[in-house]
This record gives structure tokens, C-alpha cells and sequence, in this order.
């Protein structure tokens, strides 16, 4: 997809300068550092799931351990399947 951004003038003429000493296009350095830029701020799983409790009204820990003591609640049988 073609775009059109606006970049100044010393950032140009330092990735001009940058290109030929690498040998490389210009179009493909700006793609190289897109696809960088996104790398390092993408969300990771941890990223993603912190803060999900904030806007539950139980607590927490009173939640977790409602959940534990299921564990331990005698009806609460496993499946016999040996």
C-alpha cells in the first residue's frame, strides 16, 4: 500500500545518508522501521490481560478464594474413570 507521510527534512537527510550506506532503498528502510516500531509495542498476553479486574466489584482474593474451596467441598466428587 502506498502512503504519503510527512517527515522532516534532517530525519530525511539522515536516512538518505543511512540508505546509502547500506545499500539500501529508502522505501524499504521506512518499512523495516514500521515493522520494528510495531514489534516493540505490541501487546503481549501479560500486557493484554493487566487490569481486567479493575472494573469488577468483587474483590479479588475474596473470588480466588471462593474458587479454592471448591477444592476441598466433599460433593464435589472427580469422575472415576479408572
Amino acid at each position: 500500500m502506498r502512503t504519503i507521510v510527512d517527515i522532516p527534512e534532517h530525519d530525511i537527510q539522515a536516512l538518505d545518508q543511512l540508505c546509502r550506506k547500506e545499500h539500501m532503498p529508502r522505501a524499504a528502510a521506512i518499512r523495516k522501521a514500521v515493522e520494528d516500531y510495531l514489534r516493540l509495542h505490541a501487546q503481549t498476553g501479560q500486557d493484554a490481560a493487566f487490569g481486567l479486574w479493575k472494573d469488577k466489584r468483587q474483590d479479588a482474593l475474596a473470588y480466588q478464594h471462593a474458587l479454592r474451596d471448591e477444592w476441598n467441598d466433599p460433593t464435589v466428587h472427580e469422575p472415576s474413570g479408572s
